[in-house]
C-alpha cells in the first residue's frame, strides 16, 4: 500500500482528496479518502457532488502517477473533459471514509477514460465516467 503523499501528482492542499492508494494495478486504482471537516467541499457536514467527482479523478491520476516507472517523473496536468452518467445515491458525511475504484476504460493519445465508483463501507454512493485529458509532455 502506498501513501498518496509518496506519489508524485499536480494536487496539493487544499484540492488533495485522496489519502491512500489501496491497490493500483494493471487498469485498476483503488483509493481511500477520510472526510475531513475542513475540506473545501464541506457543507452543513456533508462531502458535495463536486467533491466526489474530484475524488474519482485524483483517483485515476494516483493510478497513473503509481504506475510510472520511476515514480520521480514530474506529473502531467490532467483535465477533465466530460463527465457522463453521473450518479449520486448519497453524500458522506465528515469523519466518514470513502472507498473509490477506478477502471480505465480506455487510452487514446493524451485522452483516458475511466469508469469510478465510490463506496462508503459496502454502499455504493456515486459513481460516473470521466474523460480525462492529459497535457502533452
Amino acid at each position: 500500500m502506498a501513501s498518496f503523499k509518496e506519489i508524485n501528482i499536480p494536487q496539493k492542499p487544499p484540492m488533495v482528496m485522496v489519502d491512500r492508494i489501496i491497490e493500483a494495478e494493471d487498469k485498476t486504482t483503488v483509493t481511500a479518502f477520510l472526510i475531513r471537516d475542513d475540506n473545501v467541499f464541506i457543507e452543513d457536514g456533508l462531502f458535495r457532488e463536486p467533491g466526489l467527482i474530484e475524488n474519482i479523478a485524483q483517483s485515476a491520476a494516483a493510478g497513473i502517477a503509481a504506475r510510472t516507472v520511476s515514480g520521480k517523473e514530474k506529473p502531467r496536468l490532467g483535465f477533465i473533459g466530460a463527465i457522463r452518467e453521473l450518479i449520486i445515491f448519497k453524500l458522506p458525511r465528515t469523519g466518514d471514509e470513502i472507498i473509490t475504484t477506478v477502471t480505465v476504460t480506455h487510452e487514446i493519445l493524451n485522452a483516458i477514460v475511466v469508469m469510478g465508483q465510490t463506496r462508503l463501507k459496502d454502499e455504493l454512493i456515486a459513481g460516473c465516467e470521466l474523460r480525462i485529458f492529459l497535457e502533452n509532455t
